[in-house]
């Protein structure tokens, strides 16, 4: 990448004294010599995050309570100068040295995502189910082979989050969101191979946001093209209609429940028709 590409990076950041200093430093080693700006947002610390980024040079965002993940990168990337966005996280897990040439991408990409699937990964063995699940669900609902679904390392034009900021959310769900936002269309999206380490300090991520993650990734499919829900559901209800017809004829008997399904299929394809017409036109007055 020409070190005349300038790019900011935004550092989302609570309660991450013990990673924050090394993170930075390392960051300004591998970019020494481009032209870029660092701003770290502080989402409500109690703890030395904000003292320790400023005393390693980085803009600091202030923000006087945690009001989440994406809240802090939209503030970030809302006060970045220039138009490559850069978001990687605070506690040392993602690799620094990735950043020129997924920046150096961007001169083809909307959006280039570091893909936790190098050769080091360190993903908790909890976690890795659940990940697996929501991105083969993810994959198959955008109808493109997602190999990360929800890093915290990419970059990324600004006029693609100005896009999509009404729904991008203030949680840890803003890079899911704007990763099937993107897919779903057809912005140009790269994924990086990249390590990725053990973090410093304790996750903010708990059990409980899986299901958040699940909600998110239905929602947002039904806001870009809901027939990918509506169409498979309904067939659900109409295959169960027909199983029950076929074994109540053979007892010589049509029940309720068989034509209950019927109904509920077609409902369900009814709805799915309606919201489909109802996301387009939203999508065409949204640009």
């Amino acid at each position: 990448m020409s070190a005349q590409v300038p790019f900011s990076v935004v550092v989302p950041a609570y309660n991450e004294e013990g990673g924050i200093g090394p993170s930075l430093r390392e960051l300004q080693e591998v970019l020494a010599g481009y032209e870029y700006e660092l701003i770290v947002v502080d989402d409500g610390s109690v703890d030395d995050t904000a003292r320790i980024a400023r005393e390693a040079g980085a803009t600091v965002l202030t923000q006087p309570e945690n009001r989440g993940y994406g809240a802090s990168l939209k503030t970030g990337i809302r006060a970045a100068k220039y138009d490559r966005i850069v978001i990687t996280d605070a506690d040392g897990t993602y690799p620094a040295g990735a950043i020129p040439k997924m920046v150096a991408s961007l001169d083809e990409y909307e959006m280039v995502v570091g893909a936790r699937i190098g050769a080091n990964v360190n993903i908790p063995l909890v976690r890795r189910p659940a990940k697996w699940v929501l991105r083969k669900l993810a994959s198959f609902l955008a109808g493109r082979e997602i190999p990360d679904l929800n890093s915290g390392l990419r970059a990324m034009r600004k006029e693609l989050v100005h896009r999509y900021e009404h729904i991008l959310p203030s949680g840890f769900s803003f890079t899911t969101t704007i990763t099937l936002s993107s897919l779903c269309r057809d912005h140009l999206v790269r994924y990086e191979p990249i390590d990725y380490h053990a973090r410093v300090g304790d996750s903010k991520i708990r059990p409980r946001h899986a299901f958040d993650f699940l909600l998110l990734i239905l929602r947002t499919i039904v806001y870009f093209n809901p027939l990918k829900i509506f169409l498979p559901l309904g067939a659900v209800f109409m295959v169960a209609g027909v199983a029950k017809t076929a074994y109540d004829i053979s007892l010589g008997n049509l029940s309720e429940s068989a034509i209950f399904a019927f109904l509920a299929g077609g409902l369900v394809w009814a709805v799915g028709l309606l919201s489909d017409q109802i996301s387009r036109v939203g999508l065409r007055n949204n640009g």
